[in-house]
Order: structure tokens, then sequence, then C-alpha cells
């Protein structure tokens, strides 16, 4: 890659739109310090990619902008474009665009693209942000002093792999995302799974619940009605008396009048009169204490009306109290209210106080930026009077280095010339080598035909693995479906004592009949039946109508009561002898004497699909057990076709890497023999070169020793350039200081703002 223009706007130093035009040939920019030469290649390692603040002497990546003077105005933004041509001759403009507060942006031939996207191109062209051939101040001496990883990074980018190697590191990075992703996909698998167990467990809990309280609400129902029918018969039976007792103490009061208004009228009959009154005051004593029984039961009734108004004056003050509480709630809505209004006021407060803090931060900045702009202009001036120096004492090191390596290569050439190899040695040792390379080459090509058919054989069993393992966990899920539900069904069918309900059964389809014909009679017991078989002079069906019996299993006990108990599709208002019964599959039921019911039995007909649902289970069980066996066995001959082939796979490699290495080894062999015949037959013609060479060099070094060590001591040390700039570094110390503290002002007002927000 070619860089053909650069052009800079508001980039540092470079305030107004700026091209650099870089034609065939060497550019060069000359100019005195602090012009901004270096601002140049840093504008070319900001385009590429570069990321450290530091590498661009700033504190933070926005001091790429220009920051104003005394008579200009800062900027917003900085933008920088590279015109580049690729190996193929085709124009790439890359763009790089930093705005205030905003972040950077890339273009490339004015398409958004990520800052990886612009790091590999140039990876890919063998350059880039950290690349050796972007050389700045002191890079010299850290290419000397480069680590062998750091040597190794240089000689990648130059022979243009860079960009594998960050292609490499990114795959990794997205696969070791999606290893973590798929553990965590385990996990809440496995979570799920626990939650569905829960869930399967609560919602049959919730059935049970259901059925119970529909039972417990039919039995209350049925127990209040009790209740309320014994009440009704006892307060009319009470009334009866009541009227009875009152008419026999009138008629006693009748007779006692009659028999006072005979003893005054006839003297002679006393004794019979006597007679008659003490039977009248006997009747009297015993309506008395009829009248008594009577009232008490009266005064029973009576408590009766108190308690259920009692409980009447209950409900009313539990009403009262949610009204309370309602208004409680209201209330504390708003307290919320107030509050919020009370934290709206301190957010406004808080926001006013930003623009005064943003000032303070950004005259703090400013001033940090001169500190640092001076500091650098000091260190360039420190580092040029060093650099020159360095320059002074590397030229004349390097003299004395080209002396004493004049002299090395005069003596190594004399050693060299006696230390050559034998031809004919080399020559047999040559071919030697290519015989082992040509044996390895054909023991690795059997391996690597063994190590296909292996691969493939495991490929393919693997492509056969996923399905059958989806099928055995599809049996499993079945089976273990098919024993929940059973075992579910077992416990809601459970039997309770000797109930008619759990002696009978019916066909699939018609529980519901049998419950509606049968109704509170399936909760009586098996003993209290004494029936027999249908008699000669029982009445035969109706027309057009089945005995329920065909369609029902139950006890013998039952069969005459069955027999009269008659199935149809749809009641056509049949005539029934007395004693018959009509009912039909959805629980319609229609008696002899008129009486019509619809859905009765709700409870018992429940209970009687689940038996035939159970047994329809415990039927389809062996078959399920099967298919989860015939999986399973599937899957582990499968297994075990994949272990085998990995095995031969395994081996294979063993055979293919024993071959290729064994390949390697000879073939290094016969590139190292017939390098030595190259450079044995070079060798001789270039130790006389060299040994000439050796005593112009060491001629022409003396001289250069003495030149450099007098330009040495005409150099200046360098300390009033040290103390300059440490003078710098200190007033930038506590510039960085006081911008540290404005942004820990401005940060803490941002936290206390966004809590009153959160808040609110």
């Amino acid at each position: 890659m070619r860089i053909k223009r650069l052009r800079l706007t508001g980039f540092k130093s470079f305030v107004d739109p700026s091209d650099l035009r870089i034609e065939a040939g060497l550019t060069g920019v000359v100019g005195p310090n602090g012009c901004g030469k270096s601002n140049l290649l840093e504008a070319l390692r900001w385009t590429m990619g570069e990321n450290s603040p530091k590498s661009m002497r700033g504190a933070g990546m926005e001091d790429v902008i220009f920051a104003g003077t005394a008579t200009r105005p800062p900027r917003d933004f900085a933008e920088v474009s590279i015109l580049a041509e690729d190996a193929e001759a085709q124009e790439v403009e890359v763009v790089r665009r930093i705005e205030r507060g905003a972040g950077s942006a890339y273009r490339i031939d004015g398409r958004d693209v990520r800052a990886r996207d612009v790091q590999l191109l140039f990876a890919d062209a063998a350059t880039g942000a950290h690349s050796p051939a972007l050389v700045s101040q002191n890079r010299i001496g850290a290419v000397i002093a480069a680590k062998p990883a750091e040597r190794r990074q240089m000689l990648e980018e130059a022979a243009g792999i860079a960009g594998l190697h960050v292609r490499r590191k990114e795959a990794e990075t997205r696969l070791r995302a999606t290893e973590a992703n798929l553990a965590r996909l385990d996990e809440v698998m496995a979570d799920a799974e626990q939650r569905a167990s829960a869930l399967r467990r609560q919602a049959r809990q919730a059935e049970r619940y259901r059925a119970l309280s529909d039972q417990i609400r039919v039995a209350e129902a049925r127990m209040i009605f009790a209740r309320w029918r014994d009440a009704a018969q006892a307060a009319e039976a009470a009334k009866a008396e009541a009227a009875a007792a009152e008419a026999a103490v009138a008629a006693a009061g009748a007779a006692e009048a009659d028999t006072l208004a005979a003893q005054r009228a006839a003297a002679g009959q006393l004794a019979t009169a006597r007679a008659a009154a003490l039977a009248a005051r006997d009747a009297a004593t015993d309506a008395g204490h009829q009248l008594t029984r009577t009232r008490e039961q009266r005064h029973g009734l009576q408590r009766r009306l108190t308690e259920m108004e009692a409980t009447a004056r209950r409900l009313a003050e539990d009403r009262a109290r949610e009204d309370a509480l309602a208004q409680d709630a209201a209330d504390a809505l708003a307290r919320l209210a107030e509050e919020a209004r009370a934290l709206d006021r301190d957010i406004a407060a808080a926001t006013a106080q930003v623009p005064a803090l943003d000032a303070a931060l950004a005259g703090a900045e400013r001033h940090a930026r001169d500190m640092e702009v001076a500091l650098s202009q000091a260190l360039s001036a420190q580092a040029a009077e060093a650099a020159e120096r360095r320059v002074a004492e590397a030229a004349h090191a390097a003299a004395a280095a080209r002396r004493d390596r004049a002299l090395r290569e005069a003596a190594a050439a004399a050693q060299a010339l006696a230390a050559l190899d034998d031809a004919a040695a080399l020559e047999a040792e040559r071919e030697a080598a290519a015989a082992r390379q040509e044996a390895a080459r054909g023991a690795a090509a059997k391996a690597r035909a063994a190590l296909d058919w292996a691969e493939a054989s495991e490929t393919e069993a693997a492509a056969d693995r996923d399905p059958a393992e989806s099928a055995r966990a599809a049996a499993i899920a079945a089976l273990a479906a098919l024993d929940g539900e059973a075992a579910a069904l077992r416990r809601a069918t459970a039997q309770a004592g000797d109930r008619l309900l759990d002696a009978v059964s019916a066909d699939p389809g018609f529980e519901r009949a049998l419950a509606a014909a049968l109704g509170d009679e399936l909760e009586t017991s098996i003993a209290d039946w004494h029936g027999s078989a249908a008699a000669p002079g029982d009445p035969p069906a109706p027309v057009g109508t089945l005995p329920l019996a065909a369609r029902v299993a139950a006890p013998a006990a039952l069969a005459r009561r069955l027999a009269q108990i008659f199935l149809v599709e749809v009641d056509s208002d049949q005539p029934l002898a007395p004693g018959q019964r009509l009912v039909t599959r959805e629980g319609a039921v229609r008696r002899w004497d008129g009486y019509a019911t619809q859905g009765g039995g709700a409870a018992a007909a429940e209970r009687l699909e689940r038996r035939n649902r159970l047994a329809a289970l415990e039927a389809e069980r062996p078959a399920a057990e099967a298919a989860v066996e015939v999986a399973t066995q599937r899957r582990a001959a499968i297994d075990d076709r994949i272990s085998r082939a990995r095995t031969a796979a395994q081996g294979a490699r063993a055979l293919l890497a024993q071959g290729e290495t064994d390949m390697r080894t000879a073939q290094r062999d016969e590139d190292r023999v017939a390098a030595r015949i190259e450079r044995l037959a070079t060798q001789r013609a270039d130790i006389a070169r060299r040994t000439d060479r050796a005593e112009a060099d060491l001629a022409e070094a003396a001289g250069e020793v003495a030149a450099t060590r007098a330009a040495l001591d005409a150099l200046p040390d360098g300390r009033a350039a040290a103390a300059e700039a440490a003078r710098l570094q200190a007033e930038a110390q506590a510039a960085r200081a006081a911008v540290a503290l404005a942004r820990a002002v401005r940060t803490n007002h941002d936290r206390a703002l966004a809590g009153a927000r959160e808040r609110s």
C-alpha cells in the first residue's frame, strides 16, 4: 500500500484544511522545532486506528482537536483523511473524524465502518498504527533494543500476515464468547427444567385443590340445605303445636267459667262440678306445659336469628376496614407525589449548577493543555540535544566497532579458509536425505488416506447421532409423561372405603351418562344394595333405546337397577314405564315421572373418566418402554461407531504426524546439505574479498574514530534543557491535578443529580 495524500482539518496545529501530497519517490518535511512535523506522523497513526492518548501526546483522545489560540477559537471536531493505493492500483480513502463529547467515527470510501475494519485493512497491507515502518523519536533505539516478541511482530508485519493474527484473535474471542454463551444456555435450560418440574408439580397440586374445593362446596351446600330443611320443618311443627296449645287454653278457660256458673247455679251438683273442674284444671296444666315447650323452641329460633344478625354485622365491619385500608393507600400515594415534586425541584437546582461546573472544568483542561504543550516543547528541545549527543556517541562507537570488526573479519577469514567442508561427503549426505524424504512421503500419504476414511466415518456417525438422540429423548419424554399422568390419576382415583363409585365402570365416552343416571347413589355403600337380575314382569325397553348395562360393568346387585336405565342419542320424549329412566351421553336424564335434569354427577363422571384414562395409559406404557429401549440401543450403536472411528483417526493422525515429521526432517537435512554445498562454492571466493575489505576498513575506521571523538567533545552536556523540562513538568502535573479535581467535582455532582432523578 502506498499513501498518496494526507488531508488534515482541525487536527492539533492544523486548524485549517491542509493537504500533504506524497508523490512517487522521497517526500520530506523540513521545519523548526514545534512547527508540527510530528503531528503529521501522529495523524497517520491516529487515522490507522491508534486509540492510546499517550501515543498522541495527550491526556485524552479529544486533545487531538485544535484547542484554540489567543486569536483563533477552538474547533469542535478534527478530521484526517488518507488517500492510498493498494497492491491492485485501486485508490482507497480512509477517514477518521472525532467530535467533542461524541467519540470517533471511521469511513472507508464514504462508508461507515468499525475501528477494527480500519485496523484490519492496514494490517493486511503490512502496516498499521504500530508498524515499525512509522519511525518516530526514540524509535530507532526501541527497534535495536526490541524483545524477541516485538521482533516477531515486526517480521510478521513485514511478511504481510499481521492481519491474519488479528483475525485469529478476534475469532478466538468470538469462540470463547460463544462457548460462554453455550455454558450459560445449558445453565438456563437446566434452570428452566427445574422450574418446569416445579410448575408441573404445582399444576398437579392446583388440580387436586380445585377438585377438592368443588367437592367441599358441594358437601357444604348439601349440609346447609339439610340444616335449612330441618329448621323449616321444626318451625312448622312448633307453630302447629303453639296453635293447638292456645286453642286448648281458650277451651279450658271457657270450661272453667262454665263450671263456676254451674257451681253458683246448682249447689247440688257440687261434687260433679268439682270433678269436672279438676279435670279441666289438669287439662289446663298440660296445655300450659305444652305452651312452655313451644315458647322454648321459639326462643331457640330467635337465638339463631340473633346469630345470623351478628354475622351480618361482622361482614359490615370487615367492609368498613377494607374502606379504611383503601383510604390509607390513597394517602400514601399523595405523600409519594409530594416527594416526587420535591425531587423535581432538587433536580432543577442541580441542573442549574452544571454550566458553572463545566466552565470550571474547561478552564482547568485548557490550562493543563497549555502546560502540556510547553512541556512537550521543552522535552523536544531536551530530546534534540540528547539525540545529537547520542548520534555523536553512536557514530564514535560505530567507528570503533568498525575498526574492531575489521580486525575480527581478517582473523575469521583465515580461520574460515582452514575450516571448509569436503564437497564429496556433502553430496553423498544429500542423496541419503532425499531417499529418506521420499520414503516418509509415501508413509504420510497412506496415513492421510486412512485419516480421511476415519474422519468421514466419524462425520457420518455424528450426523446420525443427533436424530437418534432426539428420538431417544422424545421416547423418554413420552414415557415420563405417561408415568407422570398415570401417577397423578392413581392418586386422584385411589379408593376410599366401599363406595359404589369404586365398584362400577363405564366404557369410554359413557362416564357422564352413568354418573348422571345414578347421581348421588354412587356415593352409597355397596353393602346397601340387595338387588337382583331383571324379573319377567319388568317393563320392556322404550323404542330406539339401548340398556345402559351394555356399556357398564357393575356388581350383580345393580343389574335390575341398570336394566331400567336406557341410553339415547337425543331424548325424543318416548313414553317410560314406572321406574324407567332415559340418559344421554352428555348426562341429560329424564325419569318416568317427568323429572329431568342436566349435567348431574360431574365429580363422579370425572372420576370415572380418570379411571378409564388410567387404564388406557397402562395399556400404552409397554409400547413406550419398548420405544425407549430401541432408541437407547440405536444411540449406543452410533456411539460405538463414533468411538471406533475416533480410535482409528487417532492412530492415523499419529502415523501422519510421524510421517510428516520424518519428511520435514529429511527435507531439512537435504536443504541443509544443499546449502552447505552452495556455501562451499562461494566461501573460497568470499574469503579473499573479505580479507582485502577488512584491511581497507581498518584503515578507514581509524580515521573515523579520531573525527567522531573530536565532534563528541564539542557538543553541550544538556543540563540546562533538563532543568527547564523538570520545571515545566512540575507545572504540568499541578495543572493535571487541577483538572482531576474539577472532573471529580463534576462527577460527584452528576452522581448526585442521577441519584435524585432515580429517586424521582
